[in-house]
């Protein structure tokens, strides 16, 4: 396995153990739901709550794992103890379907679980995305994409539903496609290269237009939600020059931004899952009205 992705998997146990025994079995948890279908395959998400309260707000966790890897196992639950409900969504691959496929699936969810809030118990008028890594990429660029016509899709059965988002969480995530490769470490470009082409069908540098469709920087406008980014400063994976870039053209068009360095975290790890980042996450979103 590769050295990245079994510190993200590591973190996500970690994150997962964070979640208190009474809140464990005090846990509401809806396995395996498909929300669509595409290409054949039955796209499936996991949602979990609290009993109490009743109808909090929603978060969809995005996992991460440089597009082709990864599932919506074992998802990182601490924000329950904060009183939110978390939906965890598998999406197709890039090995699978190459950009933009994962983020038609990804809307798709978003639409089934704004239809459906009322037989799972959470509230469907704002829903906030979250993702790390390359799961944060798609976070981000799901929220920057609101009623995108290019990015939107059509499938599941809920098409007349809303997949916009009110406010985004992202991890370490990719938001440049087309400076990440000049401002990364040989470490990094091992990995974003292949990880890239896959992605996107072709290199970087033969689909530009692709490209830009596929990074945040670039598709964020006046309407985006707010935005809450968290990186590592010893990242050697994804620069943290890619998280700069998004909270500067944020701010650009005053847009309501935050950013969070985590002084000597890398890529991934069990720095991310700690108290504290919970509840820097969770004064965040009840600053934007959640």
């Amino acid at each position: 396995m590769n050295i990245s992705l079994l510190r993200f998997s590591v973190w996500i146990a970690l994150s997962f153990a964070l979640v208190s025994a009474r809140a464990q079995q005090d846990t509401i948890t809806f396995k395996n739901i498909v929300y669509a279908e595409a290409d054949g395959k039955k796209l499936t998400l996991d949602i979990y709550r609290l009993k109490e309260p009743k109808k909090p707000y929603l978060i969809v966790w995005l996992h991460g794992g440089a597009w082709h890897s990864g599932s919506k196992e074992k998802p990182p639950l601490g924000m329950l103890a904060h009183g939110y409900a978390l939906a965890s969504v598998d999406f197709r691959a890039s090995t699978e379907k190459a950009f933009p496929g994962p983020v038609h699936d990804i809307k798709a969810a978003i639409r089934f679980l704004r239809a459906r809030a009322a037989d799972y118990g959470y509230r469907s008028d704002k829903i906030i995305i979250w993702g790390a890594s390359s799961g944060g990429h798609l976070a981000a660029l799901v929220a920057t994409t609101n009623n995108h016509p290019a990015l939107e899709g059509t499938l599941g059965n809920y098409l007349t539903a809303s997949s916009s988002v009110q406010a985004c969480i992202d991890f370490f995530g990719p938001t440049n496609l087309l400076t990440i490769l000049s401002q990364s470490t040989p470490h990094g470009l091992n990995v974003r290269l292949p990880a890239l082409a896959i992605l996107l069908g072709k290199p970087v540098e033969q689909v530009p237009e692709l490209a830009k469709l596929a990074s945040p920087v670039y598709q964020a406008d006046a309407g985006d939600p707010p935005l809450l980014i968290v990186h590592g400063e010893q990242d050697n994976q994804v620069p943290i020059n890619q998280s700069i870039e998004l909270m500067s053209v944020y701010k650009s068009k005053n847009l309501p931004v935050q950013i969070e360095f985590i002084p000597n975290a890398g890529h991934s790890g069990p720095a991310y899952g700690t108290k504290e980042v919970m509840d820097t996450m969770a004064k965040f979103l009840k600053g934007v009205g959640f």
